[in-house]
C-alpha cells in the first residue's frame, strides 16, 4: 500500500480530525523523506529535536539514522497513532508538551539538530528559541517563513528572524514542497530550508541582548534608528547608523547597536 495512504487510514481508523487551531497539517507522503536525507546536514551521532511529529513518518524515519529524537507533541490525541508508528523504536522519546512553554536546552540529552515539519503558527519561535541550542537544522516551514528566514536587507521579508538567522548561522539549502504531502492540503505553500550554525554566536552570553536589541530595531521598522532605540529604551545607535531605518542594515551592521 502507498505511505500516502497508511496514514490517512490511520487517521480514519482512529476517528482523528486534524485540529486546524494548531496548525495541523499531517506528512503523508514520505517522498519527502528522501529530500530531507539530501539537504539535512544530519550525523549518525545526532540527538535530534522534533517539534510537531504528528502521525511519526518523520520520527520513525530519524529514528533509524539518528542517536536519538526528542518529539515534542502538544496533541495527546495523537498518542495511539504515534505508538503504532513508533512500535519497535527505543530511540524515541516522546514529549506531549507545549513547545513554546519548553525549555530546549533542558532536554537530556542536549538536542544538537532540530528537524521537524513545523506548524506554520510556531514556527518561527520554536527556530528563534533552538538557535541557541542546536547546531544543524532542517526545518519545514510555510514558503514566507522560509525566505524570511535568509531574506536580504531592503526587502519586504527582512526582518528580526533574518538578522539573528544570518548573523548564527549559513544555509545550505531551500527545496519547495508540494501543499498535496500533507492532509489536510494547506492553502499556503511550504519549503524545506536546511541551514547551520556558523560559530557560536547563538550560544554565547551576548546573544540575548542582541535579539533584544534586533527586535527593538524591527518593532517599529518605518522609524529610524536613533528613534527605534529611544522607543526601547535602549542606548542610541552609532552616529553614522542612527539616520537609517532597521530594514537597510546589512546583519552584520546589528552588532554595532550592543
Amino acid at each position: 500500500m502507498p505511505s500516502t495512504q497508511v496514514s490517512i487510514a490511520r487517521l480514519r481508523e482512529l476517528g482523528i480530525t486534524p485540529n486546524r487551531g494548531l496548525g495541523q497539517n499531517f506528512l503523508i507522503d514520505d517522498n519527502v523523506l528522501g529530500i530531507i536525507g539530501r539537504i539535512a546536514p544530519l550525523r549518525r551521532d545526532d540527538v535530534v529535536l522534533e517539534v510537531g511529529p504528528g502521525l511519526g513518518v518523520l520520527t520513525r524515519w530519524l529514528s533509524e539514522r539518528v542517536a536519538l529524537v526528542h518529539a515534542v507533541e502538544i496533541d495527546r490525541r495523537l498518542e495511539p497513532a504515534l505508538d503504532a508508528t513508533l512500535a519497535g523504536v527505543d530511540n524515541v522519546r516522546l514529549l506531549f508538551a507545549d513547545a513554546m512553554k519548553l525549555d530546549f536546552a533542558a532536554l537530556e540529552p542536549r538536542p544538537s539538530a532540530l528537524v521537524a515539519n513545523l506548524p506554520y503558527a510556531v514556527a518561527t519561535p520554536v527556530v528563534m528559541n533552538a538557535l541557541p541550542v542546536c547546531e544543524r537544522f532542517c526545518v519545514m516551514v510555510q514558503r514566507e517563513i522560509a525566505d524570511r528566514l535568509f531574506a536580504r536587507p531592503g526587502t519586504k521579508a527582512y526582518g528580526a528572524v533574518s538578522v539573528l538567522v544570518q548573523l548564527s548561522c549559513r544555509r545550505l539549502a531551500v527545496r519547495p514542497v508540494s501543499r498535496r504531502v500533507f492532509s489536510p492540503v494547506p492553502r499556503v505553500d511550504s519549503a524545506l530550508v536546511a541551514f547551520e550554525r556558523s560559530g557560536d554566536r547563538a550560544a554565547g552570553p551576548g546573544w540575548p541582548a542582541l535579539s533584544r536589541t534586533v527586535h527593538a530595531a524591527f518593532a517599529h521598522r518605518r522609524k529610524r534608528l536613533a528613534n527605534a532605540m529611544a522607543l526601547a529604551g535602549l542606548p542610541p545607535p552609532p552616529e553614522h547608523l542612527a539616520g537609517l531605518r532597521a530594514e537597510q542594515l546589512e546583519p552584520e551592521q546589528f552588532l554595532e547597536l550592543v
